[in-house]
């Protein structure tokens, strides 16, 4: 998610000095399996191309009817503290229960309680956060401070910042695979991808990925890291071990790729795209695009509740728009025409959608809503 001002401020080449090729410099010794996804990294042949399946050939982007009663409604608007200026990612600890909620242009992370829906805390000196992810196994929260290039290391159990790994143009998405212990961060200013190691919590490695980066997220079911390469219309693929792109794909359709959300037990990552404004479905398993609907303006934030198989897509200018995920397809649902809805999050566990507004009546609040079974 990308601010304007600051990608004119630091250009595309990323911080001045940070070291575009992989530079390894120790760490906690990495087990587990490797990536499986290694097609399309031969620079002769180009990316694997990933094709509209037959299913899906010829398959236009339709708009959704607005309304969207049937499947969720509002049960709490909750104020939150600070400015009512733009929020973005979200990140949800459920052995806890709290919500940890970037807001973005009030340089705080906000910390809810979904069990008494309270705030319970905040982060500050986090100015233009952009990207949240817990590890509760590491009792650690990582936020992207873009403003002052560094991903903030903070302490679940006092909110402390314990360290800033650094230096990163823009940072911005966060994910982290378990079995290599470390963390993946996304650089939308396109100096490469950021590799901090969980324990240390030091920079082992920078990657490049040949362009700038939108979202990042682990994939289980492949042991991959993918990344969205927004300037190239590709997803790519990491190797946690190794710190290294091992897979390089192209989804027919793609325009500026940002927002993703993988599904790993039916192997299918929904991927947005905010060229085009439109939300692909990606098989894994064969390597194609199966599905492919047309959104709100700016897609952004995806949240996905697996119980359900509903799929939530925040966009920045056109509303939450709501999709039931059948035989590897997306039905539409509904669009709430709600402004600046960019970022969306579900509570897998009871269902619950979460909604920080910027500004409702001059406030910010979070809107909670209550999915309807379907």
């Amino acid at each position: 998610m990308l601010s304007t001002l600051v990608f004119g401020a630091l250009g595309v080449a990323g911080v001045a000095g940070a070291p575009l090729l992989p530079t390894e410099v120790g760490g906690t010794p990495t087990q587990g399996s490797r990536c499986l996804l290694t097609q399309g990294t031969d620079p002769r042949a180009g990316p694997r191309p990933l094709p509209r399946a037959e299913e899906a050939a010829g398959q236009e982007p339709t708009k959704t009817p607005q309304g969207a009663p049937a499947v969720v409604h509002a049960v709490a608007d909750i104020a939150l503290p600070g400015r009512a200026v733009r929020f973005d990612y979200q990140t949800q600890d459920l052995r806890t229960g709290r919500l940890y909620i970037s807001h973005m242009n009030d340089a705080h992370v906000l910390v809810f309680d979904t069990r008494t829906r309270q705030v319970v805390g905040s982060v500050s000196g986090t100015p233009g956060v952009t990207g949240v992810w817990v590890v509760p196994e590491l009792k650690k929260l990582y936020a992207s401070v873009t403003g002052r290039r560094y991903v903030a290391v903070i302490d679940v159990d006092n909110l402390a910042v314990r360290a800033t790994p650094g230096p990163i143009g823009f940072p911005d998405g966060i994910a982290y695979a378990p079995e290599a212990k470390r963390v993946f961060v996304s650089d939308e200013s396109g100096g490469g991808e950021l590799v901090i190691d969980g324990v240390t919590d030091r920079v082992v490695a920078r990657i490049p990925i040949g362009g700038e980066a939108g979202n990042t997220k682990y994939d289980p079911g492949s042991g991959c890291i993918l990344v969205a390469v927004q300037t190239l219309n590709q997803i790519v693929a990491i190797d946690p071990r190794s710190a290294k792109v091992v897979g390089r794909y192209a989804p027919e359709g793609a325009d500026h790729p940002h927002g993703m959300y993988v599904d790993a037990p039916n192997r299918l990552l929904f991927v947005a795209n905010q060229g085009n404004a439109t939300v692909e479905v990606l098989d894994l398993k064969s390597v194609q695009v199966v599905s492919i609907v047309k959104v709100g303006e700016d897609p952004d934030v995806l949240a996905f509740d697996p119980g359900w198989q509903r799929l939530y897509v925040g966009t920045e200018t056109g509303g939450l728009w709501v999709y039931r995920v059948a035989e590897r397809r997306l039905v539409s649902q509904g669009v709430l025409d709600l402004p600046h809805a960019h970022t969306v999050s579900v509570d897998t566990s009871t269902h619950l959608v979460y909604l920080p507004l910027a500004s409702v009546e001059g406030r910010p609040i979070l809107r909670l809503l209550r999915g309807v079974q379907p």
